[in-house]
């Protein structure tokens, strides 16, 4: 065992071992033969404590080598700090204690610790220690056994978690009283699991007070008869709770001999509770259930309940009136021949599969009421199960729903009709025409649009490009959600990121919290970039991106955010151009040019202007409250003869004002307010710029530095390079800064030539 540091014993001869003076035990031989044949772990010791012996049994567990000193019978004056190791850390305290005590009083001892074996797995055992003393009282040696309990307290161990979770503790009782409590018990009461079992006096006094006297009774009363007993008694805990406990106990006899009680204490609160909830819910509910089928019978909606198989047991007045019957005769017989015909299949289509399913399910079907009329049904039935999962009843509803299908269908006629209506008027809404030019246009948008494809929208400004992708987003699976359209030129350059993909919240000054950007507003429907040709190298990588992979992160952000997103794109540029001159992405353009529709420009439809006009007229007329009834004939020439560079734009616009200022009933537009110049091309330029003609200029850069040289450099205002252009300014001061352009030196070189020719 070696549990304390020990003295060598000075008797026996010497021996050497591993070049040490080891000594002896006389007796050694002798005993070490017994304590080997012994089937457990036996050992002896001098009287110091020094372990001096340990049998094969043993040292095999430890994996002891075959000459180890221990094996050997020889006293190597070993301490007990030596042996510690083998013992599980939990136990030294005990064992040091135990075995201490054993040293110092020379009496006989036991103590329980787990030790590990050579494997290096800890098993338990019960180790008992006895003084062997010569006939004078002198101590001549310990020697001890080590047995295996491993299974007896992995016996104990189950016992005390089985009674843990069912909260069932048991007890030992006798004449004196409680002898043994088990750890549960002490749990059950509130008390500490490693105390002593309690004596009858602090027993009875964790009784409640109102059972004190009868549990004294009881055991009176099992004292004087010794027979088996069967009770329960409230309890309360040292925290105040009071807890409801069945105590149940037999007589233990040996021999015939009465030995005590063995019990059981079982906490019951929770089911204590259910039973008097029970048997206030029986009174309860017995003057509840008048009330609830006269609740059932005022309800207009009829309610059914049904066996497992379907059989009626129960319907309340609204379906006995309904039907024209008593209960009885609601119980005789099915209702599934009051099922109209047409509905008959259905019904049982839909009821039989889900009976045998046991799930809820509703229909609809048309029941005939007792006058011979039929009336819609929406149908609910719901299972009612036991704890076994067998249906038991079903309850069911039927609510009449007559009125909504006789409106369902009314409003089916309409729609129908209105359907036609609109597809006979126009197929788009707002694009109003019938030249060959414009139903070209109309074709290709009721090709591409059922599909997600990419489109590019081509034209000049005002021809109603973004009507072209409404149309296309109405036409598509994805009208139902959202249309977002986005004017690229319109955005601030430092802002079109945040605008387009959002950003989060700290991302740049001002930004307090996250913003969802246009792409993910459109999650699920249609994004138009409008002006596409304006975005900057920066943006159209990441609208690339978008286009590819269908995914972005916020400004600021660092997690991708995907999106499902038709894109559809306009600008008046030429792509081509730009591309050409390294100021648009090819990629980017063959992404987005995957559907291109060109929408024509106003001069080249002149057939459709009379439609225009009276579709605009009728329109602001009626916003403006006044009765235009004609057109004015020469108006009408004017408007044909006109070029309209602003397209329908300023056709629109043209027209608004017209009616605003319009007194009478008709239609008259003053010649001034038409544009003394057109520009057939965004880009175009009517005067030439140092002899050159307009088809001389071969790239974007040259038109641009031609105008500035004709405004002095001037970008902004009537007479400005970008009206002169028919763009804006802002796009042009974006363009001109991205080519580099130094609006300076046409201000001076224009001074210098004219110093030139003015010496």
């Amino acid at each position: 065992m070696g549990l304390a540091k020990l003295d060598p014993l000075t008797v026996g001869s010497s021996d050497h071992f591993d070049g040490v003076a080891q000594k002896r035990l006389p007796l050694g031989a002798e005993l070490q033969a017994a304590l080997n044949l012994i089937p457990a772990h036996t050992w002896y010791a001098a009287p110091s404590g020094a372990l001096t012996f340990l049998n094969e049994r043993g040292s095999d567990y430890l994996g002891l080598p075959k000459d180890h000193p221990v094996r050997l019978g020889i006293d190597t004056d070993a301490a007990w700090d030596s042996h510690i190791p083998f013992l599980h850390p939990d136990d030294h305290e005990e064992t040091r204690r135990v075995w201490s005590t054993c040293l110092r009083t020379g009496c006989a001892g036991q103590v329980s610790f787990r030790v590990r074996s050579v494997e290096g797995g800890y098993r338990w055992f019960l180790s008992r220690a006895e003084p062997v003393r010569s006939s004078d009282g002198t101590l001549l040696y310990w020697i001890g056994i080590n047995l295996d309990i491993e299974d007896q307290k992995q016996a104990e161990f189950y016992l005390a978690e089985g009674q843990r979770l069912a909260h069932v503790g048991s007890w030992g009782f006798n004449a004196a009283g409680f002898d043994y409590w088990s750890p549960e018990l002490f749990r059950i009461h509130g008390l500490d699991p490693g105390g002593k079992a309690p004596t009858v006096k602090e027993y009875l006094a964790l009784v409640h007070p109102e059972d004190r006297e009868f549990v004294e009774q009881q055991i009176h009363e099992m004292l004087a008869t010794h027979r088996a007993f069967d009770f329960t008694k409230r309890i309360v805990r040292p925290d105040g709770e009071i807890r409801h406990v069945r105590c149940v106990g037999t007589a233990a006899t040996h021999g015939g001999t009465f030995g005590g009680f063995l019990g059981t204490g079982v906490d019951v609160t929770e089911q204590e509770h259910l039973t008097g909830e029970l048997r206030r819910s029986e009174h309860y509910l017995g003057e509840k259930e008048r009330e609830l089928r006269q609740i059932l019978d005022l309800t207009p909606q009829q309610i059914g309940v049904l066996g497992p198989d379907g059989s009626p047991l129960y319907a309340n007045r609204a379906a006995l009136d309904y039907f024209g019957v008593d209960m009885d005769q609601w119980r005789a017989k099915s209702r599934i021949d009051l099922v109209h015909p047409d509905d008959r299949e259905h019904f049982l289509g839909e009821r039989e599969p889900r009976f045998l399913e046991g799930a809820p399910h509703e229909f609809e079907a048309r029941m005939l009421r007792h006058d011979g009329k039929f009336r819609w049904f929406l149908f609910r039935l719901n299972p009612l199960k036991d704890e076994r999962g067998q249906i038991t009843r079903w309850y069911g509803t039927a609510t009449d729903i007559e009125d909504r299908k006789q409106d369902e269908n009314r409003l089916q006629h309409e729609n129908a009709a209105l359907r036609e209506e609109i597809d006979e008027t126009s197929m788009f809404e707002e694009i109003v025409g019938t030249s060959p030019a414009l139903q070209t246009v109309l074709s290709r948008i009721s090709k591409v649009a059922p599909t997600d494809s990419t489109v590019l929208i081509t034209g000049e400004t005002g021809t109603g490009k973004e009507l072209v992708a409404r149309a296309i987003h109405r036409r598509s699976g994805r009208t139902s959600r959202a249309f977002i359209s986005v004017n690229c030129a319109a955005i601030p350059r430092d802002l079109i990121a945040s605008e387009l993909f959002g950003h989060e919240k700290g991302a740049f000054t001002g930004a307090t919290q996250r913003r969802l950007g246009r792409f993910e507003l459109a999650d699920g429907g249609t994004i138009f970039l409008d002006e596409v040709g304006e975005l900057s190298p920066d943006i159209q990588v990441a609208l690339l991106r978008v286009l590819q992979e269908r995914e972005f992160e916020r400004v600021g952000g660092v997690q991708p955010i995907h999106v499902d997103v038709r894109v559809i794109a306009a600008t008046n540029r030429d792509l081509n151009a730009a591309v050409a001159n390294g100021i648009f992405r090819q990629d980017l353009f063959y992404r987005l040019n995957v559907f291109p529709i060109e929408v024509p420009p106003l001069r080249e439809r002149k057939d459709d202007l009379l439609m225009l006009v009276e579709y605009f007229v009728q329109r602001y007329a009626k916003r403006a409250n006044k009765n235009i009834r004609s057109i004015d004939k020469k108006t009408l020439a004017l408007l044909r003869s006109y070029g309209w560079p602003g397209n329908i734009r300023e056709l629109q616009n043209i027209i608004e004002r017209s009616v605003i200022l319009s007194s009478g009933g008709e239609f008259l537009v003053d010649e001034s307010w038409l544009s003394k110049e057109t520009f057939p091309r965004a880009f175009r330029i009517e005067a030439s710029v140092q002899s050159k003609s307009v088809v001389e200029f071969r790239s974007e850069r040259e038109i641009i530095e031609g105008v500035l040289f004709e405004t002095r450099g001037r970008v902004w205002g009537p007479s400005g390079a970008a009206a002169k252009l028919g763009i804006a300014p802002s796009t042009l001061d974006h363009r001109i800064k991205a080519l580099r352009i130094d609006k300076k030196q046409f201000k001076y070189q224009l001074k210098a030539d004219q110093n030139h020719h003015n010496p």
